[in-house]
């Protein structure tokens, strides 16, 4: 195995770990609709950004996802599922950042979700 290293290591992270999560019965509800082939190089080009430092992508990721009815398991269930995504299909610095930034990314989400629904946050 290798490291993260291109786009095309990045768009097959991305593709992989949507594959298993429309596999996933308990995940792949809120993916209904979804036109993954116009969505994906939205995605690749937010992961390129993060990992690669690559330019071009704009906008609020998380505006897209504060309407959707999810708790702490399914932010729990995303981030496992993408550090066992990039676990089976890369190694070194890159993959290691790119499971950090996952699970910064969900908790943010979850923190920011949680708030958004006046919940507490102690």
């Amino acid at each position: 195995m290798r490291d993260i290293e291109n786009q095309e290591d990045v768009e097959l992270l991305v593709r992989t770990f949507y594959s298993r999560l429309l596999d996933d019965a308990f995940m792949s509800p809120f993916f209904e609709g979804v036109d993954f082939e116009h969505h994906f190089p939205r995605m690749i080009g937010f992961w390129s950004f993060i990992l690669l430092n690559t330019e071009g992508f704009g906008g609020n990721v998380f505006d897209t996802h504060r309407r959707l009815a999810i708790d702490e398991r399914h932010f729990e269930r995303w981030i496992s599922t993408f550090h066992k995504t990039v676990d089976d299909l890369f190694i070194g610095n890159t993959a290691e950042k790119a499971k950090d930034q996952a699970s910064i990314i969900g908790y943010g989400f979850q923190s920011k979700m949680r708030f958004l629904r006046g919940e507490n946050m102690l």
